[in-house]
C-alpha cells in the first residue's frame, strides 16, 4: 500500500479534490433548488440530468481520447465543469440547472475514465487491487468531507459555488503534474443485454433497480432534507452518513460475500434495507434518520460490488470484462430514472415518499432473488469469484480493472485455477 501511495499520492490528492467539488455540487444544489423555490419534481429533473449525462460520457470517452488525447480531454472536461459550476449560480434557472447537470455528468465520466486510467497505469499487476481499494477509500472521503463544507458558508451566496469551481481547477494541477505519459485506452466489447439476462438475470434486474437506489439515495438526499425541514447543518450530516456507511460496510460485506452463498447475502441485504427505510418513515429523532441514512448507504453501495461479483460467479473469466459494460449500462439507467421517480412522489405525497421508494425497491430485488433462487442452485463457494469493491460512480476502466482484480484473486484462491475450474 506504501509503494501506490508514493507512486500516486498526486494523481490521487487531484482524484481527492475532484471527488470534493462533485460531492459539494449534489448537496448543494439539493439546499439552494428549494432557496430559489424550485419544488422537488423539477429538483429530481435536475438531478437526473447528472446520471443521464454521466451515462452518455462512459460511453462515449474512449472515442474522445481516441481521437485526441487523454491530457486534452481531461483538461478540456474538467475546464467545462469548472465553468459550470457558476454558471449554476449566475443563472439560477432550472431548465439552464438541467443542462448543466447534464453536461457536467457527461465531463465528470470522461474526466474518471482519464484519472482511472492514468492510476491504472501507474500500478503493477501486485499492486492494482490495493490502488484500486486506496481509489474507492479516496473517492469516498472527498464526497464525505465536502459535506463539511457546505456548513463554512451561506447556501444562498455564491461563496460555496465559487469553493467548488476553485476545487475542481486545482486539482488538474497534481493529476496533470503527476502524469509522464498517455496510457492505452481499450475497453472490451460488450456482452449484449440479452447475453448478460441470460447469464443472470438476478444480477441484471438487481443492477437496474440499484441504480435507482443509489441516485435516488446520493441524488435526492439533500432535497428530501429540505422538504423534510431539516437545517443545512442537518441535511449534510445526513448526506455524510450515508456515505460514510458505504465506506465503512463496504470491505465487511465483500469479506463476508466471498464465503457464503451471495444469492442469500442479497437477499439479506435487501431485506435490512428495506427495513430501515421503512423506519426512515417512522423516525422522531435526528440521531435516529442518521442510523437510517448510515444504514441504507452501508447496503446500497457494497451491494453494487456484490451484485457484480454474483454475475461473475456464472462467467468465464475471459467474459468478466465483457459483462462489466451492459452492468454499468444497466445501472445507469436505473441511475437515471430513480431521482425522477422520487422527485415525482415527494411532490405528490410529501417527503417520506423518499424512503418509501428506496424501501420498494430493496425489497423488489429481495423478492427477485427468493423467487431466482427457486429457478437454479447456486455455485459453490470453490466455484465463486472474489469480490472486488467498486463504487457506483465508477467509470468502465475502474470497473474493468476491478474485474481483473477478482479474476487475480480467485486464482490465487483457488490454487492458480480461475474461478469455475475444477481444482486439481
Amino acid at each position: 500500500m506504501l509503494s501506490v501511495l508514493s507512486n500516486a499520492w498526486a494523481l490521487l490528492l487531484g482524484i481527492l479534490l475532484l471527488l470534493i467539488g462533485n460531492g459539494l455540487q449534489g448537496t448543494l444544489l439539493g439546499i439552494r433548488g428549494a432557496i430559489e423555490g424550485f419544488d422537488a419534481a423539477t429538483m429530481s429533473i435536475v438531478m437526473s440530468a447528472y446520471y443521464l449525462g454521466f451515462l452518455v460520457g462512459s460511453r462515449n470517452a474512449g472515442h474522445l481520447i481516441a481521437r485526441v488525447g487523454h491530457v486534452r480531454v481531461f483538461a478540456a472536461l474538467a475546464s467545462l465543469i469548472s465553468a459550470a459550476f457558476i454558471v449554476y449560480v449566475a443563472l439560477p434557472n432550472p431548465v439552464l440547472w438541467v443542462l448543466m447537470r447534464l453536461l457536467v455528468g457527461f465531463c465528470f465520466a470522461g474526466v474518471y475514465v482519464v484519472a482511472e486510467s492514468w492510476l491504472n497505469d501507474s500500478a503493477t499487476n501486485e499492486t492494482r487491487g490495493q490502488a484500486l481499494s486506496i481509489y474507492m477509500i479516496v473517492q469516498s472521503v472527498g464526497i464525505i468531507s465536502a459535506q463539511g463544507f457546505i456548513n463554512i458558508a451561506d447556501p444562498a451566496s455564491f461563496e460555496l459555488f465559487i469553493l467548488m469551481s476553485v476545487f475542481v481547477s486545482i486539482s488538474f494541477a497534481p493529476i496533470l503534474l503527476s502524469v509522464s505519459r498517455a496510457p492505452a485506452f481499450e475497453t472490451a466489447r460488450r456482452m449484449t443485454l440479452g447475453q448478460l439476462y441470460r447469464v443472470s438475470p438476478l444480477g441484471c434486474v438487481g443492477t437496474f433497480m440499484l441504480g435507482g437506489v443509489f441516485a435516488g439515495t446520493f441524488g435526492m438526499a439533500a432535497v428530501f432534507g429540505t422538504e423534510r425541514g431539516l437545517s443545512v447543518a442537518e441535511i449534510t450530516l445526513f448526506a455524510a452518513s450515508i456515505y460514510t456507511g458505504g465506506l465503512l460496510l463496504q470491505y465487511p460485506i465483500g469479506w463476508v460475500s466471498d464465503r457464503v452463498d451471495r444469492r442469500r447475502l442479497i437477499i439479506a441485504l435487501t431485506l435490512a434495507g428495506a427495513a430501515m427505510s421503512f423506519a426512515g418513515v417512522l423516525a422522531d429523532s435526528f440521531v435516529f434518520l442518521l442510523a437510517a441514512g448510515f444504514a441504507i448507504g452501508g447496503v446500497a453501495n457494497p451491494l453494487y460490488s456484490l451484485l457484480i461479483a454474483y454475475t461473475n460467479d456464472f462467467l468465464d473469466p475471459s467474459e468478466m470484462a465483457s459483462a462489466s459494460g451492459g452492468l454499468l449500462f444497466l445501472h445507469g439507467l436505473g441511475a437515471v430514472a430513480g431521482p425522477l421517480a422520487i422527485g415525482w412522489l415527494m411532490q405528490a405525497y410529501g417527503a417520506d415518499a423518499f424512503f418509501v421508494f428506496l424501501a420498494t425497491l430493496f425489497a423488489l430485488i429481495a423478492v427477485y432473488g427468493l423467487w431466482r433462487m427457486t429457478r437454479r442452485a447456486a455455485p459453490t463457494v470453490d466455484q465463486t469469484a472474489s469480490y472486488s469493491p467498486v463504487m457506483p460512480t465508477a467509470s468502465p476502466v475502474a470497473l474493468e480493472v476491478a474485474q481483473e482484480v477478482s479474476i487475480e484473486r480467485s486464482a490465487e484462491a483457488n490454487d492458480g485455477h480461475a474461478p469455475g475450474e475444477p481444482r486439481p
